[in-house]
């Protein structure tokens, strides 16, 4: 176990009161629950699932990637059902309209006065958590009326403002295979997502036991952990979770050193990259990086988190040139070998000779 990841026994930040110490326990039990009710559906995925819960609690939002058949719909639904939200499903669609996914306003008469007026009817946006499914198979307008909704957390139709309902949390999935007829997210547009989530093929073991599971007569179901309210104090918990001004420096470190115009970024950066992330980048590592520290009890931001979230932050914000397509270089790869490169601060928990004698104990 990575040092960063023990926490029995680690006093919490002198700046911690005692509800905020209780409110990260009850997250790191729910993460620790919900996890459970996860694994009775989904055979591993593990990296994957905690980086949807990361987002869940950092109030963010997921692409999710990979080739068809690997339970990404089922993973989504499955979260869905272990929480005690509102779920509504999309499947994008070429001749899907924006006010198929917003609402609409009809007109509609008072029969006892004979009076017709404007009625909203709410779309199906209108919900906790949307599955926005293979979101590259519809066209533009269609998506920039989603991802409007997942900036501004409200949609206008007819003059009139609707505000969603928090907590609101938009997975989208995408097929990296199939680009016949299909609208790839502009980069602007994909920046909008705190995480892209890569899902792989499993290894023999994991797929004999999807075999086994899904051949059968019962299917199970996750069990509900969750409602609405405590899944928005545990992202006002998040919040309040420090973050050192050398793990900050660090942050910035990392995503400038993505931008091939800085003249401190690497050769790497400079010959394989067209651009580099932006300033939102560092907002998703660092609350990224307080929900994974949350989530494993702790109550400090640490070098290793942010590292571990670098991928699914950096991976669909930096646009790669023909020299790195050339040369087999794909946005993992130069993320992995630019955090290799870029040396964190060392921060003043690290340096403090308690901190050590707990870890070392």
């Amino acid at each position: 176990m990575d040092q960063h990841e023990q926490t029995s026994g680690v006093a919490p930040d002198a700046g911690s009161t005692g509800s905020d110490v209780a409110a990260v326990d009850r997250l790191r039990s729910a993460y620790a629950r919900i996890r459970g009710q996860l694994e009775k559906v989904i055979v591993g995925q593990a990296d994957a699932i905690e980086q949807l819960l990361i987002a869940l609690t950092a109030n963010g939002h997921c692409i999710l990637e990979g080739v068809p058949g690997l339970a990404k719909t089922l993973m989504i639904s499955s979260l869905a059902r272990s929480l005690d939200l509102s779920f509504h499903r999309i499947q994008f669609t070429p001749d899907l309209m924006p006010s198929d996914i917003t609402g609409t306003e009809v007109i509609q008469e008072d029969r006892a006065s004979g009076t017709r007026a404007f009625k909203f009817l709410a779309g199906p946006v209108f919900a906790n958590v949307i599955l926005a499914d293979e979101i590259n198979r519809t066209p533009p307008k269609t998506q920039a009326a989603l991802l409007e909704a997942m900036q501004e957390r409200h949609i206008t139709v007819g003059g009139e403002r609707h505000d969603l309902r928090p907590p609101f949390f938009v997975l989208a999935t995408q097929n990296p295979i199939e680009q016949e007829g299909t609208y790839p997210l502009p980069e602007a547009q994909q920046d909008r997502f705190m995480f892209k989530v890569l899902i792989g093929y499993p290894s023999y073991d994991e797929e004999y036991a999807v075999a086994e599971r899904t051949t059968t007569g019962e299917q199970a179901v996750p069990d509900k952990t969750l409602n609405g309210e405590e899944v928005i104090a545990f992202q006002q918990v998040v919040r309040r979770i420090p973050a050192a001004p050398d793990i900050i420096r660090y942050t910035l470190d990392l995503v400038r050193a993505t931008r091939p115009q800085e003249s401190s970024s690497p050769e790497l950066i400079r010959k394989m990259l067209t651009w580099g992330a932006g300033p939102r980048a560092v907002q998703a590592l660092l609350l990224g990086g307080k929900a994974r520290a949350a989530m494993k009890g702790r109550h400090h931001v640490a070098h290793e988190d942010i590292k571990t979230l670098a991928l699914p932050v950096l991976r669909h914000r930096i646009v790669t040139n023909f020299s790195a397509e050339a040369q087999g270089y794909t946005a993992d790869r130069i993320i992995e070998e630019l955090v290799a490169a870029v040396q964190p601060h060392a921060t003043a928990m690290d340096d403090d000779e308690r901190t050590s004698r707990v870890l070392s104990a």
